[in-house]
């Protein structure tokens, strides 16, 4: 018997089962043997009447879009296939992202104080035999997700919104007026004139849209919530402290849960089909745990287990349909380095609540007008040859200990910049001005080791980062010397839905949606 199968065999619930079925998905992905649903068909005859402005499918994350549309008044029916609740694990974020909660009038102070579950300083970024840093106010605030939901679920239905549980999406019709949304067991059409995907990356209109589109890359996260451990109110962004293990670099979070410590293994890849499973994961995070943390197993006590992958692709989703938008991991927004999920949701939260609110006011939900909500995003773009970077190709031969010196120089050179470079990079923000000083820095310092990284990134990959680059610093001069925001005030609400958008594409484009 493993030991991932001695230790999770003793947890409540099928765990060992559920980490199989998820490598089971994660095998058929690699393969290219995930089955293509048919979701979504069209029909040209109109529907006539309409019962709902927006109908979204996926309440975890959807409630947070849902709440905010219904309380601007618009007719919000919300799907869950279970019951709408938080699981226990929480959600780590920096407080200043949580503010979005009291601008859009979705939490009270008081709220927003009751759902922050834990809270800590400061956090470590260090490297195998390389940089250590400290940091704090970045991912060091728990937020408790049942309490959460709850509250904006209590919201949402107060502000008309109707919320389907036990309801799973099965499929949908786009017709030239609406989409009629069917679910299963049900002859009765839920018909809107928007709908909203926020099923995640499994959703089977993204399934349908990819049309078993391999993801470009992947990251596989292993981890659990255990007591035992000394009292530490410290706390782990990124931390590695091994050569590669298996062509891969580990890569380690931790942080202080109401109920215990929460620690993380996670690794970037690609998805041949040769990469280690969830189940290998999970071992070499066993057995790497009592290093990590200076601790023997039998002196914890697992709380839960967690494990999951994250796929994505290089170019937000484009999906085919009139009137149906993709929002949160659906639509394959986030950075390839981060996890998505709850960080990246509340980080667009404002910009599609608006956007969205001003598609439905002048009737602008054309696949074409709709994309604009999905906009290229450079500061993401950039981030491809990051992720690359750090991981290496399944046959290729590379100093084991390459990506921990890359790192190590970067983040030394970084801390050094200070925190206006180092604390938005943490975040997942990359601005032209500080990446150019890094850049710059690493590149004369650390001329030898940069040139060792192009032939593990491949030279390809280099020439279309440097395009990304390039638009970032485009795109940075443009938000901030050119003033649309004045010249739009004053126009039609068509014209300027259109500017509203180029805005919004500047702005979140270059990362300066990020304040201090």
């Amino acid at each position: 018997m493993s030991l991932t199968e001695e230790i999770l065999s003793q947890l409540p619930g099928d765990v060992l089962n559920g980490l199989r079925r998820t490598d089971r998905l994660l095998t058929s992905i690699r393969e290219g043997n995930t089955p293509v649903p048919t979701a979504i068909a069209q029909n040209h005859q109109v529907l006539e009447k309409i019962d709902w402005d927006v109908v979204i499918c996926g309440g975890t994350l959807g409630i947070l879009i849902g709440c905010s549309l219904a309380q601007l008044g618009w007719r919000v029916a919300l799907l869950e296939r279970g019951i709408l609740r938080g699981r226990d694990q929480e959600w780590n974020i920096s407080r200043k992202e949580l503010e979005v909660f009291l601008e859009l009038n979705l939490l009270t102070t008081a709220e927003l104080e009751q759902a922050i579950a834990t809270e800590y300083n400061p956090a470590r970024v260090s490297f195998h035999q390389g940089t250590e840093v400290w940091v704090s106010d970045v991912l060091n605030v728990g937020v408790d997700p049942v309490y959460l939901l709850e509250t904006l679920k209590s919201k949402f239905l107060a502000a008309g919104g109707r919320l389907f549980e036990n309801t799973p999406f099965a499929s949908a019709t786009v017709h030239p007026d609406g989409v009629a949304v069917k679910t299963p067991g049900n002859d009765e059409l839920i018909k809107t004139r928007l709908l909203l995907d926020a099923m995640g990356y499994g959703s089977p209109i993204v399934q349908q849209a990819r049309q078993g589109k391999k993801p470009d890359g992947a990251c596989l996260v292993v981890g659990s919530c255990a007591t035992g451990f000394p009292q530490n109110d410290t706390g782990d962004l990124l931390v590695s402290f091994t050569p590669l293990q298996q062509q891969c670099q580990y890569f380690w979070e931790a942080f202080p849960a109401r109920d215990g410590r929460t620690t993380y293994l996670f690794t970037y890849m690609d998805t041949y089909p040769e990469r280690p499973s969830l189940e290998n994961l999970f071992e070499d995070y066993l057995r790497l745990m009592p290093k990590y943390q200076n601790i023997e197993l039998n002196q914890l006590q697992l709380q839960r287990a967690l494990f999951g992958f994250f796929p994505s692709y290089q170019h937000p989703l484009r999906l085919p349909w009139n009137r149906i938008l993709p929002v949160g991991d659906s639509s394959s927004s986030q950075s390839p380095v981060s996890f998505g999920g709850f960080g990246a949701m509340i980080r667009h939260l404002k910009r599609l609540t608006f956007g969205i609110d001003e598609a439905l006011s002048c009737d602008r939900l054309s696949v074409k007008a709709l994309a604009l909500l999905q906009p290229y995003q450079p500061n993401i773009s950039v981030t491809w040859l990051f992720q690359k970077a750090m991981s290496v190709g399944v046959d290729q031969k590379v100093d084991p200990d390459q990506i921990n010196q890359l790192l190590s120089a970067v983040f030394q050179k970084m801390h050094v910049l200070g925190d206006s470079v180092l604390k938005p990079f943490l975040q997942d923000i990359v601005q032209f001005p500080a990446l150019t000083k890094t850049l710059l820095k690493v590149g004369f310092t650390h001329p030898i080791l940069v040139a060792k990284v192009i032939p593990q990134v491949g030279l390809n990959n280099l020439l279309i980062w440097m395009i990304h680059y390039l638009n970032l610093g485009i795109y940075t001069s443009l938000f901030h010397f050119i003033p649309l925001h004045l010249w739009s005030k004053n126009l039609p609400p068509i014209p300027r839905y259109y500017c509203h958008r180029l805005i919004d594409a500047w702005k979140y484009g270059c990362g300066s949606d990020y304040s201090a």
